[in-house]
């Protein structure tokens, strides 16, 4: 299983930039930005900032699941997960 996150989409309209959102995190924007881009798996440190970021709201609403794609799926498809805006 592969931790996904909604922080992106849910950022929109509560944070201007990227670097409101990274300051609310606690984290640097490199950090933030490398996980948006996919270049970078969900820590601890992620999850921890994205409940600073939006205390209001549960776990399963930042965060869910998805299956591992299987290998031969991985040659497939090169495109890391990415919010476009």
């Amino acid at each position: 299983m592969i931790i996904k996150t909604r922080v992106f989409e849910m950022a929109d309209g509560k944070y201007q930039n990227l670097s409101d959102l990274a300051r609310a995190m606690g984290l640097s924007v490199s950090q933030v930005y490398r996980v948006r881009m996919g270049k970078r798996g969900i820590n601890e440190k992620f999850i921890i900032g994205a409940k600073k970021a939006f205390p209001n709201h549960r776990l399963d609403e930042l965060f869910y699941f998805q299956p591992e794609p299987d290998k031969s799926d991985l040659a497939k498809t090169s495109t890391p997960n990415r919010i476009i805006t």
